[in-house]
Parts: C-alpha cells; structure tokens; sequence
C-alpha cells in the first residue's frame, strides 16, 4: 500500500489542518467539561505508604531533586502534554513554560503535527524555550504518523522548532478508533519508532495517552531504543470518551463501552517498572496531587505527570500554574517528611502497609 505523501496538495493541506485545529480546540471544551474523564480508579488509593511517627529529620531537608535523561530538575514533576487551538496553546503553553522554568520541573508540549503541516509554530515555537531555558523540555508527534509519511527529518523539525531535549511519541490507538477522522492503520509503527530513535539526536520518549502501557510493549520500545516511558494509566482523562463526546449517534455509544477500559495507573507503574528495571518511567493518568505523586515514586516511577488537572491554571496565568504545581510540590515534601524520606531514593525503599 503506498504511503500518503506527508504534504498534501494546498487544499488538502489547509481543510486537513483546519479540522485539526477544530478538534484541538474541541478537546479543550470536552475536558473542561469534564466529559472525558475516565471511569476507572487510577490505583494510588489502594496503595497505602507507612507513616513514621518518629521522621528523625527536618522538613526543610528534605530534597525533592533529580536528574532525567541528563537534566536537572528541582522536584520529579512533569506538566503532561495539552494543547488547544492556535490562540489558546501560545497562551497556555507561554504559562506552562514560564512555570516550568520557575519551579524546576519538566515540561512536554502538545502535538506538533499542526505547526508542521502548517508551516507556522501554532503557539509551540522557540518562544517557549527563549521563556524556559533551563528547563527539560520534550516535542511531541503521534506514533501513527510515521507510517504515513513522517519520519526522522520531520521528527528533527520538531525537536528543533521548539529547542526540545527529548521527543516524546504519542500512543492513542483507541482515541483514533474512536475518532470518525482517525488514522487506523497502525501496522509497522513498532519498528518505525526504532528507526526513529535510532535515528534522532536527542532520545526518544514514549507514553500513552490515558488506557496505560503493558509490559509486553514497554519490552518491546525498550528493545528497539526509546529510552524512557510514560506509562499513562487508567484514572484520568479518557480520550475514547473525549471523541465520543465531539460525536453524535453511534460514535458516542461506540466510546461508551471504553469508559473504564485500560491499565490503571498504578498497576501499570508496577508492571513496567518490573519488565524495564533500568529504564526511566514517567507516571501520569489519574495523579491527583503530592501524595500520589510520592506513592508513584515508590512504586517505580521517576517522575509524575499532570495535564488536565492543571488546565483550568495554563488558561488563567503563569502565577495560577506556579501556585498549582507548588502545592503539588509541598504535598510531596511533606508525604516524604512524614515517611522518615530524606530523598527520593529513600523515598522508594519506604515500607508499603501490604508488605510492612
């Protein structure tokens, strides 16, 4: 079957991004609305990390720092990819960035496909790092389309068009079954991601979106390169329910059924970390504040990823989002103070209640 060109002819080009953007701006209302999120319990709630009624440490020595893909950063926090229309993502991103470089933390941007189909930055251009320059920053494309005519160049373009660190690489097979406009094809795209990470100069990050990897995958990007992973669980939002919701008729009784569907969080932190022990493991889906954030950790994770729960803040101000995730931040400091954690290392070896 031949690949379809990566440009289309002008017309094409211009409806395809036209629609794109549409349905950006739609996922914004829908989440808002909270009419995606999933129905099924992330897992942190089961986890019950032991208090030390005796911590033997100052609260003010804890230390939340930590190193990913050969960045600093001041506490193991991520602010997940979100996205918008044109007008909405140059200000939403401009806070997240702004945030990011404030408090030390990581910062992945939405999808890119718009901006390089287009021609233009789409609000995710070098602003944002001009705005955060210290900052682990990750690009962002989706995995489909590197069997539909995308490959390392473009990949470059990306990275480069926002001074990335990392390039992140989407999995939503289920949102594009779902979406009436999906791509549907998802044969060869496992080794298309290895040529990609074989290829690119900077590494290659993979996540799902929302339904959670197994360990059979995470095995299997790992053989092939990509040197970390977000697991993305079940527990936040639900992109099947997202187009869904933008859907009428059958499309809405089609993503019905995938309202709890998918790994929650927590078990997939468990799973992967067990299948990939020496590889970097971002925990998003469902992370509702520091004490997830601090059971996520102990459980296998590097780092802990929040998007839609920051979305009301990235519309309202770059303060809105610092205070946001500056409570997150406390929340965990004070979840390792009161485990007796100096660190985050010791943080992981803390006793679980099931195993004390």
């Amino acid at each position: 079957m031949p690949v379809p060109p990566l440009v289309p002819p002008p017309d094409v080009a211009s409806s395809a991004a036209d629609g794109a953007q549409r349905r950006k701006s739609d996922h914004i209302e829908v989440v808002r609305a909270g009419h995606a999120a999933s129905a099924c319990d992330p897992g942190f709630d089961a986890v019950r990390l032991v208090h030390c009624a005796l911590p033997e440490l100052a609260l003010d020595e804890v230390d939340l720092s930590t190193r990913l893909l050969g960045k600093p950063l001041a506490a193991p926090l991520l602010i997940s990819a979100m996205t918008g229309g044109p007008a909405r993502a140059e200000r939403i991103n401009i806070h997240l960035a702004e945030a990011a470089q404030e408090l030390g933390i990581a910062f992945a941007i939405g999808s890119q496909r718009i901006a390089l189909e287009r021609g233009g930055a789409a609000g995710l251009g070098a602003e944002l790092r001009r705005r955060a320059p210290d900052v682990l920053l990750f690009a962002n494309l989706g995995a489909a389309q590197f069997v539909r005519g995308y490959g390392p160049e473009e990949a470059r373009r990306a990275v480069e068009m926002v001074g990335a660190d990392a390039l992140v690489i989407h999995l939503n097979p289920l949102q594009e079954a779902i979406q009436p406009e999906g791509d549907r094809d998802w044969r060869g795209v496992l080794d298309a991601l290895g040529v990609l990470a074989a290829a690119l100069a900077v590494p290659v990050v993979v996540k799902e979106v929302g339904f959670g990897l197994s360990p059979a995958v995470a095995r299997a990007l790992v053989a092939r390169g990509i040197a970390a992973l977000d697991v993305a669980g079940a527990g936040g939002t639900n992109w099947a329910l997202a187009e869904g919701a933008r859907g009428e008729g059958r499309t809405r009784a089609v993503a019905a059924a995938f309202a709890d569907w998918g790994v929650p969080t927590a078990i997939a932190i468990r799973l992967v970390r067990a299948a990939c022990p020496t590889v970097p493991v971002i925990a998003s889906g469902g992370v509702r504040h520091g004490v997830d954030v601090a059971k996520a950790i102990r459980l296998g994770a590097d780092l802990a990823g929040q998007a839609a729960a920051v979305l009301p803040a990235a519309m309202e101000s770059t303060a809105a989002v610092v205070e946001h995730f500056t409570i997150l931040r406390d929340q965990l400091k004070v979840a390792c103070f009161a485990t007796g954690a100096r660190d985050l290392e010791a943080l992981r070896r803390v006793p679980l209640l099931d195993e004390a």
